[in-house]
């Protein structure tokens, strides 16, 4: 791994000071800022040696002495040393471009506070080694400092989000809508730095026209994508403006480079900014949708998520023909435990049934807490005996658990559509035969099977039942 940073340091120094102009070891495009920050980020200190040993070859086989690529080579490793630091101490580390807060801090500690080590260092170096003019200090050091600066905010945060987990899994119009931006943003960077314009004049000031396409991969994707976007924008605006075309080509070319930079610089915090505001809104409309339909104790599904199940349910028996089942659970004498145990006791109870439910049901069952000490659970396509060997399950579960107070359940279950067409229906079928159940305590579990009554009773076809009890041995 060490071998292979190194490796990619080295070449991309290298094309880095193919355009040094001012100074040989000076450019405007230094790549390997970003991918020595990214690194210290995401594998730590351990990687000094490949970045002090890959910056020395780099400026050894380019211009100075031994003496003068070593001392190169020391800032810069110390520049992702600075950086990496900083970030990890004040923004969030190696999630700096998650939150828009932590972005700006991530631009500010890494353009400005670590690349100013880097520049100083470095041109100082060359300065007292004779090999950089006193009188152009500061044309050498704003040209090295600028070309550090856009390589942390543009390559350092294409490697850092492409490192991290999960990948993106797009299928279908996802797909399309990524390549359909990525070929217009192609596009348009070639209209307005290529050199594609259709006109005499390359150089209009239309840069402009590539910030909707930022925009759009901002709102409709997110951070790791602006940060792709950002850099292929910047490798055609580089070549282009090599080449004489876009709004920052002048006749020197050290000059043009340093604009177009400037540029980039600021469209990445800009957008990345952008992305992150867009990315904490979703997440934050996210947790909102689920506090809307999760009970905030159970984390199972509350009131409104099993209406919308039960009323889906009915909708797709209904094209179907498929029978399903609603389980009401109860969970017996919560007051006294609350009143014996405590109230903290109490919602551990209501924990304890919420887990056994959610390791009996299916994914493809909703389990929900009706309110109180009630639950329901909504299982497609399966019919009342199925349906009632779950609920045995669960009181198994539940009567296997050595956790104190011991606990059991009175259970009510209906049957779509044979007891009834509707959600008021349903629930007030499987209610009747809960209270039912709830009211046949007999024999050594202090529990019996309680059907209806007779062929008449409005609850006949209900199987109404009572989950057996462990029996406490203190």
């Amino acid at each position: 791994m060490l071998a292979g940073l190194a490796a990619v340091y080295f070449v991309a120094g290298k094309l880095g000071l193919r355009l040094a102009s001012v100074n040989a070891s000076a450019t405007a495009v230094w790549a390997p800022t970003g991918i020595a920050l990214a690194a210290f980020l995401m594998l730590g200190s351990r990687v000094w040696p490949a970045i002090l040993l890959s910056a020395f070859l780099v400026n050894v086989t380019t211009a100075g002495s031994v003496l003068t690529s070593v001392s190169i080579g020391a800032g810069n490793t110390l520049e992702g040393i600075v950086g990496a630091y900083l970030v990890n101490r004040f923004a969030n580390g190696r999630n700096a471009l998650q939150r828009a807060p932590d972005v700006f801090k991530f631009a500010a500690l890494t353009s400005i506070v670590s690349t100013i080590v880097s520049a100083t260092w470095g041109v100082t170096s060359l300065a007292l080694a004779g090999f950089a003019d006193w009188a152009r200090y500061g044309s050498i050091w704003l040209t090295w400092w600028l070309g550090d600066a856009a390589g942390a905010l543009v390559v350092a945060p294409f490697v850092i989000l492409w490192s991290a987990s999960p990948r993106p899994r797009w299928r279908g119009s996802r797909v399309f809508e990524a390549a359909l931006l990525l070929l217009l943003l192609s596009f348009g960077a070639a209209m307005v730095f290529g050199g594609l314009f259709p006109s005499e004049v390359k150089n209009y000031p239309l840069e402009f026209l590539c910030l909707p396409l930022l925009i759009w991969a901002a709102f409709r994707f997110g951070q790791r994508e602006v940060a792709t976007a950002v850099a292929m924008l910047s490798g055609i605006a580089t070549w282009g403006t090599l080449h004489g075309f876009g709004p920052f080509a002048r006749s020197a070319q050290n000059e043009s480079l340093l604009l177009l930079q400037t540029f980039m610089a600021v469209t990445a915090v800009t957008t990345l900014a952008l992305a992150a505001v867009v990315s904490e809104r979703k997440e934050a409309e996210k947790r909102l949708r689920r506090l809307a339909v999760r009970d905030p104790l159970t984390g199972l599904g509350n009131y409104r998520r099993l209406i919308a199940a039960l009323e889906g349910e009915i909708g797709r028996s209904q094209r179907t023909e498929r029978p399903f089942a609603l389980l009401f659970l109860d969970l017996d004498d919560l007051k006294g435990i609350n009143d014996r145990y405590g109230h903290l006791v109490g919602n551990r109870a209501l924990c304890r049934v919420a887990h056994a439910l959610s390791v009996s049901c299916r994914s493809m069952d909703t389990a929900a807490r009706f309110g109180g000490d009630e639950f329901a659970l909504v299982m497609p396509e399966t019919r009342d005996a199925a349906a009632r060997q779950v609920a045995g399950r669960i009181g198994d579960d539940l009567a296997v658990d050595t956790e104190q107070p011991v606990l059991s359940l009175s259970v009510g279950v209906a049957e779509y559509p044979r007891d009834g067409e509707t959600v008021e229906a349903l629930l007030g079928v499987a209610d009747h035969a809960l209270y039912e159940a709830k009211a046949g305590r007999v024999g050594r579990h202090g529990v019996r099977p309680r059907g209806a009554a007779s062929a008449g009773s409005p609850v006949a076809s209900v199987a109404s039942f009572r989950a057996p009890r462990k029996r406490s041995h203190r």
